[in-house]
């Protein structure tokens, strides 16, 4: 679908953001998903983006990067308007990394060549370079010995290691993560869950789309709500998890966290809390 050629263009990005999105939309022929989405996400920032089936969290992503391309509204990364019909889009996604839920690693290639494919076709770096980031950033995600098997003789925690590893090559600026562990046994959601902690704590900036509430509470900055195309809430984890304010999120995480017991519309008690809680986690800035 082409973009909507009436969509305001004046908006300027905020100094210093790393990425955000102005009053985004998108349709699917006669089905709008996205319905005036605004974010930002800021330098360092872990923003977890919640929300039940359908409610345009992916779209939403995938807008971000222009896999999807909004039928109004305006992307910027790092200051760059993704959104001009000019702009190098090639070069503009180098700042972003992307793991998508399923994987989507090449199958005739090892995890080390998974890993290079980017460095050597996109950055043009020589085959040496290129293999000591890949077995650095393998290393990293805990597949130091996995280093030269196929997809196919990894479990799907692996290879969704292997795809965390091959975006972290690209050396981005930005991660977006679409659902990482929802493909994934319950049993191995953790190791993937713990590589993605390990990120946010050294400082990596995440825009993260999950089902898993425990680590949106316990590593985001902030938590955004969305239902129905729009978001409904949002602010710090502790209180769009731990105290949220809509009554729309009070049933969702009601019905998330306490599945046996699921709540109609009116019934506004707020959802358990989960523990135990972590610390909230501080930045530089913080301490300013």
């Amino acid at each position: 679908m082409s973009r909507d050629s009436s969509a305001p263009i004046g908006v300027t990005p905020t100094p210093g953001a790393m990425a955000e999105a102005f009053d985004l939309h998108k349709k699917f022929d006669d089905v709008e998903v996205l319905k005036g989405v605004s974010l930002k996400v800021d330098p360092g920032d872990v923003l977890c983006i919640i929300g039940p089936s359908g409610s345009g969290k992916s779209t939403l992503l995938r807008c971000m990067n222009l896999l999807e391309q909004p039928t109004s509204g305006e992307v910027f990364v790092k200051g760059v308007r993704l959104t001009d019909p000019d702009v190098d889009i090639d070069l503009a996604r180098t700042h972003m990394g992307m793991v998508f839920q399923s994987f989507n690693l090449f199958p005739h290639l090892n995890a080390r060549q998974n890993c290079m494919l980017g460095l050597t076709s996109v950055l043009k770096l020589g085959k040496e370079e290129a293999n000591e980031i890949a077995e650095a950033n393998l290393v990293k995600v805990g597949l130091f010995d996995r280093m030269d098997y196929y997809p196919a003789q990894l479990s799907g925690g692996q290879q969704q290691r292997v795809a965390i590893a091959r975006s972290l090559s690209m050396n981005p600026d930005i991660m977006l993560f679409d659902e990482p562990t929802s493909a994934l046994d319950p049993e191995l959601v953790g190791d993937v869950l713990s590589v993605m902690r390990q990120l946010a704590d050294d400082g990596m900036t995440m825009l993260v789309v999950t089902h898993e509430m425990a680590f949106a509470r316990d590593v985001a900055d902030r938590v955004i709500f969305m239902d129905d195309g729009k978001i409904v809430e949002e602010g710090p984890p502790t209180q769009v998890i731990g105290a949220p304010h809509e009554e729309r999120t009070q049933v969702f995480l009601q019905r998330v966290l306490d599945p046996t017991h699921v709540r109609e519309l009116g019934e506004t008690e707020p959802p358990k809390p989960l523990k135990p809680v972590r610390p909230t986690r501080s930045h530089p800035a913080d301490q300013t």
